[in-house]
């Protein structure tokens, strides 16, 4: 049974630099309201850059939220009117250096679609120029360098925990193991 809640009052709460929220009141198909509240994001994209030597390069910056140093990919918040393509190789060289000559987009997914509408846009990046990062002016972030065995190691022991890092991983992997 597919049925769709009906939006009967929105009322925005907090509109911020990266995300809003909002509460909405909906009528459910028995005829009950229920709120719900509501991240609203521009989206993301993140990029697994592999190099050469078949490296994948990965970034490790403090977040805040779970007071943490995690191991991520390369990643970032789509600008207004931004395409996806555009700013997976805009945050590519910020946080990296790296340019891709050749991006592939693997997949997109909803990250938390019970309480926010944010998709991530997952791309596959190759035949990397090094440059020099220049992350924004409140980001840190180091970079270091991983084969996709240890990285599959990485995420089944506990080290990788960041989510959009473990789909684009296992994503990679199976790309790959498509193409042999």
């Amino acid at each position: 049974m597919h049925v769709k809640e009906k939006t009967v009052h929105s009322e925005m709460i907090f509109e911020g630099k990266i995300i809003n929220l909002r509460v909405d009141t909906v009528e459910l198909p028995n005829h009950k309201l229920a709120t719900r509240e509501i991240v609203e994001h521009p989206g993301a994209v993140a990029v697994v850059p592999v190099t050469e030597d078949n490296k994948i390069v990965m970034v490790r910056q403090y977040r805040k939220p779970v007071e943490d140093f995690l191991l991520e990919i390369p990643a970032g918040k789509l600008d207004k009117d931004e395409l996806p393509e555009s700013c997976a190789r805009r945050e590519l060289e910020e946080e990296t250096g790296y340019k891709a000559e050749t991006l592939k987009h693997l997949l997109s997914f909803y990250t938390s679609p019970g309480f926010s509408n944010e998709i991530l846009h997952i791309y596959l990046g190759q035949n990397l120029t090094q440059g020099k990062a220049h992350p924004d002016e409140d980001e840190y972030i180091s970079s270091e360098g991983y084969s996709l065995e240890e990285l599959m190691g990485m995420i089944f022991n506990g080290s990788i925990m960041d989510s959009k890092t473990i789909i684009a991983i296992l994503a990679t992997k199976e790309y790959l193991m498509r193409l042999k």
